[in-house]
């Protein structure tokens, strides 16, 4: 039990969750269409519920990616005294860049649709930036343990047990369907949220698929390449493109206008 996983990276990732679960209350709340009281009693059992979750979530993610050898590399070699500055560097520029651009071209494909989202667009641009700055760090810390850490190593792992490759790992195109099955539910996810704004209609079931899918794909394709710290921050990125600076984009231009 003691090798299993490695219990400091457990207990770092599963702290990391329930602080980003927190953070994002201001942008729910934002996001319902009830006024809702946060009370001192609500606060406890949401930290609970999200710490009993992300428990769960962050243990078995370790778990199962340990044995496709996927995970977290750059937290885990400074947790065994490695020296990873280099890489963590190399691993910064590459991530945030590829999370802008993935962002920019969600923003980019998603203006087609903005003729039958228009409730979705309103809101987007007014909700405070602070909030959708905090809601950032769920996107990026919560939402990647969740969806890469453990969905793609836990689909990898059972392609794995289907089939291997001659030299006993996980076949490519078993990853590859992983990444593409994450980043559909990943898409689906959206849904419940978004049928509190407007309701659901097949356009916008297949925008929350598409958008959101292009992240999932490109966050998976970076947890299997470099690891889980380069989804993370590719993801983080690309919710700030995506919530703060492409509203306050949007706001700005129609105020000049």
């Amino acid at each position: 039990m003691k090798n299993i996983i490695n219990w400091k990276l457990f207990f770092i990732l599963l702290v990391l969750c329930v602080i980003a679960s927190m953070l994002v209350i201001p942008y729910s709340l934002a996001l319902s269409p009830n006024k809702i009281e946060i009370t001192p009693l609500i606060l406890l059992l949401s930290l609970v519920q999200n710490l009993v979750l992300f428990a769960v979530v962050v243990f078995w993610g370790l778990f199962f990616s340990k044995r496709v050898e996927m995970g977290a590399p750059v937290l885990q070699g400074f947790l065994e005294g490695k020296n990873k500055t280099k890489e963590l560097k190399s691993l910064l520029a590459h991530s945030i860049g590829l999370g802008v651009l993935t962002g920019v071209l969600i923003v980019l494909i998603s203006i087609p649709f903005s003729k039958t989202t228009p409730e979705l667009q309103a809101l987007d641009t007014s909700i405070p930036a602070w909030k959708s700055f905090l809601a950032s760090f769920y996107g990026g810390i919560a939402e990647e343990i969740l969806l890469r850490l453990f969905l793609v190593s836990l689909f990898v792992w059972i392609t794995f047990k289907i089939k291997k490759s001659q030299d006993g790992k996980p076949l490519v195109f078993g990853i590859w369907l992983s990444i593409v099955l994450a980043a559909v539910i990943f898409g689906l996810g959206h849904l419940p949220a978004t049928a509190r704004i407007t309701p659901l209609t097949v356009a916008i079931i297949i925008r929350a698929i598409v958008l959101n899918g292009i992240g999932g794909v490109v966050f998976g394709w970076l947890y299997w390449k470099r690891g889980l710290e380069a989804a993370i921050i590719a993801h983080f990125s690309t919710d700030i493109i995506l919530y703060v600076i492409a509203p306050f984009v949007v706001s700005f231009f129609s105020f000049q206008i």
